[in-house]
């Protein structure tokens, strides 16, 4: 990991890192140390003898207030390639104190992952094409120029990395995350996992539950649904939470400046921008593509649809920034034009789970299919399974079963949630055996510590083991 020189800490293994801290924030917080470690884990887990290992990086927060330690909550942000560093960092200040006085906050990038040996084979060239490709190609040739410019960018992952694909699976990262555990020294495991860290933290509890001690899946992802179930769901969730945004738009004319109704704004917008997309001055022109990963980027927080209303007012005026900005944002792309590894690992750990991988013919038919269900968000997660369809047969996917054993999981779902719709929110619940379900009745990604209602819900969980009653219901506000 990089950053400023580290001391060694008081504990063996262990480093200081505030030069990362500094790095994400721009200042070290007060009364919080922060150190760091490498865990070593086999590169494959299904032959862990022949020697080879690879490192996972790991990041501790501890507050100085801290007393009557209950032991390390482990966190991991999803994506799949998100930084579990990075949200650690970020929770030492977010999360309330009666968590951070009980709980060391211990992030982790997983295999592949930002600091954890990461797997790099996407140009910033060809995510920028990507992004900025067309959502629905309609003809033939528009489709197969897609199929081309994805089969590049997946040929280079299998020149690369050839065998070692599989090896960025789940199930392998889940079992990285019971070593980390007995790195920790931890008994059992306190986890908070969000999006497709609740896959993760389900195939853990499925591998490991008698090491569970108290487990929150915050933005319910359904293992038991194949990629084409998944992404028709996320197809679903974002056209409703568009709608949700454009409700709000119309009742909010102060906040949303737009002319007219939200969604035939949008349409007017890719319309225009398919034959005379605006030039931004970095080089890049608004195309379609980029104008709906800004609209998909506003859907993930509520607090984003004020700034989704003045880009598209803004776009709607010959100004594509604003709308650049939403975009980038989603795509972690930075000022420079660089992206992080994340869509690389999000590529190499989703096709490696995926067992059955559908054909390009049937993508084609998802789309048609799709654009009439879902007009805004259904022919681009149609083509979103394109990635897994080209990609090097070999696979691994995930467990699919009941966690026999652990103690009661706390699984929470968000109503408007366009990512992990709140539909699958019962079903991961039920598929554990043991899950009990927390609802909040909000917008947007994930719900904790969103409320106060949620809030206190989750921190009696992880302080006491004790979930709310089942079917517990916490209001939008």
């Amino acid at each position: 990991m990089g950053g400023q020189a580290r001391q060694p800490s008081p504990e063996p293994g262990w480093n200081d890192c505030s030069g990362e801290v500094k790095a994400l924030l721009s200042r070290v917080p007060s009364g919080y140390s922060y150190h760091c470690k490498t865990v070593a884990v086999p590169q494959d887990w299904n032959n862990k003898d022949n020697g080879k290992t690879l490192g996972i990086s790991v990041i501790r927060a501890r507050s100085a207030d801290q007393r009557d330690r209950i032991g390390s909550l482990l966190v991991n942000p999803g994506g799949p390639g998100a930084s579990g560093i990075d949200l650690a960092i970020s929770l030492s200040l977010g999360l309330p104190a009666d968590i951070t006085r009980k709980f060391d906050i211990v992030g982790f990038d997983p295999r592949g992952v930002g600091r954890s040996e990461p797997i790099k084979c996407f140009s910033a060239a060809d995510l920028d094409a990507s992004f900025g490709s067309d959502p629905d190609p309609g003809t033939q040739q528009e489709f197969d120029e897609v199929v081309a410019m994805t089969k590049r960018m997946v040929d280079g992952c299998a020149a690369k990395y050839g065998p070692k694909l599989p090896l960025f699976s789940t199930e392998q990262a889940a079992r990285d995350m019971d070593q980390i555990r007995a790195d920790l020294g931890e008994p059992k495991l306190t986890y908070l996992g969000y999006s497709y860290g609740t896959l993760l933290g389900a195939t853990y509890a499925q591998l490991f539950p008698d090491k569970v001690r108290a487990f929150v899946l915050d933005g319910a992802d359904d293992p038991t649904t194949g990629s084409v179930e998944s992404s028709e769901s996320q197809a679903m969730g974002f056209e409703r939470a568009f709608n949700n945004f454009a409700a709000w738009c119309a009742n909010n004319a102060s906040r949303c400046p737009i002319d007219g109704d939200a969604r035939a704004v949008v349409n007017k917008l890719m319309e225009q921008a398919e034959t005379r997309p605006l030039g931004h001055r970095d080089g890049r022109k608004a195309t379609p593509g980029w104008i709906l990963w800004g609209v998909i980027s506003a859907m993930y927080a509520k607090r984003n649809w004020p700034d989704l209303g003045n880009a598209l007012d803004k776009l709607g005026e010959g100004q594509p920034g604003p709308i650049f900005e939403l975009a980038d944002d989603y795509a972690y792309r930075d000022d420079h034009g660089e992206y992080t590894n994340l869509f690389d690992a999000n590529a190499a750990i989703d096709c490696a789970d995926d067992g059955k991988p559908v054909t390009l013919d049937r993508i084609r038919t998802l789309q048609d299919d799709w654009r009439q269900k879902y007009p805004l968000f259904g022919s681009l997660l149609a083509i979103s399974l394109m990635t897994c369809a080209l990609w090097p047969p070999q696979r691994d996917p995930y467990p699919t079963g009941p966690a026999n054993g652990a103690p009661p999981i706390l699984v929470v779902g968000t109503k408007g949630d366009p990512a992990t719709p709140y539909e699958q929110t019962p079903k991961l619940a039920a598929m554990l055996g043991v899950g009990v379900v927390l609802t909040w009745e909000g917008e947007g990604h994930t719900a904790y510590p969103e409320t106060r209602c949620i809030t206190a819900a989750v921190n009696k969980y992880l302080l006491t083991v004790q979930p709310p009653r089942a079917g517990t219901t916490c209001p939008a506000s």
